[in-house]
């Protein structure tokens, strides 16, 4: 089998994996007050101080991810953050019905997501991104 760091397929990775992160912190930011009002609802301490730094998170490191700077770096800090988030606010356990069914797909999800930001935190963001660009300066 070849290896695959030349291809496209890393950047496609990158591409929808960064989607995730960059839309989300910008509902964050668009909807403020609501996040606010649902973290606060779920036990989020310092609640809008809180919801800034997670969209600046998200988006900061899905800027990273999508680009491919500093890949590594943004994967684990994105991977750190989603650890606190998913069982906070997807906690299936204490629910029942339709909300158990819903956060429970929500958990799994937050889990493959991880999974693939361990996957990039490990390998880097493959030859079309900043990091590829700089490594060939160096």
């Amino acid at each position: 089998m070849s290896n695959p760091s030349g291809s496209v397929t890393p950047l496609i990775g990158r591409i929808l994996l960064s989607m995730v992160f960059l839309l989300s912190g910008l509902q964050k930011v668009g909807m403020y007050s609501m996040m606010v009002g649902y973290a606060a609802a779920m036990g989020l301490p310092m609640a809008k101080i809180s919801i800034g730094v997670a969209a600046a998170i998200e988006i900061l490191g899905g800027l990273a991810i999508l680009t491919g700077f500093q890949t590594k770096l943004a994967s684990w800090i994105l991977f750190l953050f989603l650890i606190p988030t998913t069982l906070l606010f997807h906690n299936f356990w204490a629910m029942s019905g339709m909300e158990k069914m819903d956060n429970t797909a929500h958990f799994l999800k937050n889990l493959a997501i991880m999974g693939g930001l361990l996957i990039l935190g490990a390998n880097g963001a493959g030859a079309y991104s900043v990091d590829s660009s700089q490594a060939g300066k160096a």
